[in-house]
């Protein structure tokens, strides 16, 4: 078994990563160190840090990025920055709360740096929906048993 610490790190880091463009899934690191027995509100607190964490470089990488749309190499063609941007006017900040979503959410927090939402709002929201996917996790494992 882990140490604490080890344990903590591990996930923090891993939950770090799964929030970026790399594929990771840190639940199922998650789900292994509950039932190995650790401290699941520590886990659950180690959890939403790393991937909130992680969120932000996605916001940091929306927001710098952007500046370099108009060039060739740009990841994204105008016509899909337009969609995205679009999409999330009509949505507005608050679906930053699903950046939690397997699919879509890293896209999610990278828009809201384009879209220059405010760090702390972005946090805050982004924070909630991370946190309370892995409250869900933590309780899914201490109801199995």
């Amino acid at each position: 078994m882990l140490e604490p610490a080890a344990a903590l790190w591990s996930l923090f880091w891993t939950a770090f990563a799964a929030a970026t463009i790399l594929p990771f899934y840190s639940e199922l690191l998650l789900v292994g160190l509950l039932k190995a027995g650790h401290e699941p509100w520590a886990l659950w607190a180690a959890a939403s840090a790393g991937n909130t964490l992680g969120a932000v470089v996605n916001w940091f990488l929306g927001a710098f990025l952007m500046r370099f749309s108009d060039r060739r190499w740009f990841p994204a063609r105008q016509k899909d920055v337009d969609r995205a941007q679009h999409w999330f006017q009509r949505w507005g900040v608050w679906s930053l709360l699903l950046a939690w979503l397997p699919i879509g959410g890293d896209a999610l927090t990278v828009i809201g740096g384009m879209m220059r939402v405010k760090l702390p709002l972005f946090i805050l929201l982004v924070g909630i929906g991370k946190a309370s996917r892995y409250a869900v996790v933590v309780a899914g494992v201490a109801a199995a048993g």
